[in-house]
């Protein structure tokens, strides 16, 4: 599994990591703890969400 950092993570590096090198699954986990718990995703979900974000259409 190969975890990447999101692209607008600040300086200090407290972001989250995203795997979606995975059949089946995408992986989302707090990067400043890596060797902790991660969420699981079917890639279908993930890019609905991915969409929603881009979208604004995600209320709070």
């Amino acid at each position: 599994m190969t975890w990447r950092k999101s692209t607008r993570s600040n300086g200090s590096g407290n972001c989250v990591e995203v795997a979606d090198n995975l059949p089946g699954v995408v992986g989302l986990r707090d990067s400043k703890d890596s060797s902790g718990p991660a969420l699981a995703f079917q890639p279908n979900s993930w890019a609905a969400f991915i969409q929603a974000m881009k979208n604004g259409t995600l209320s709070r």
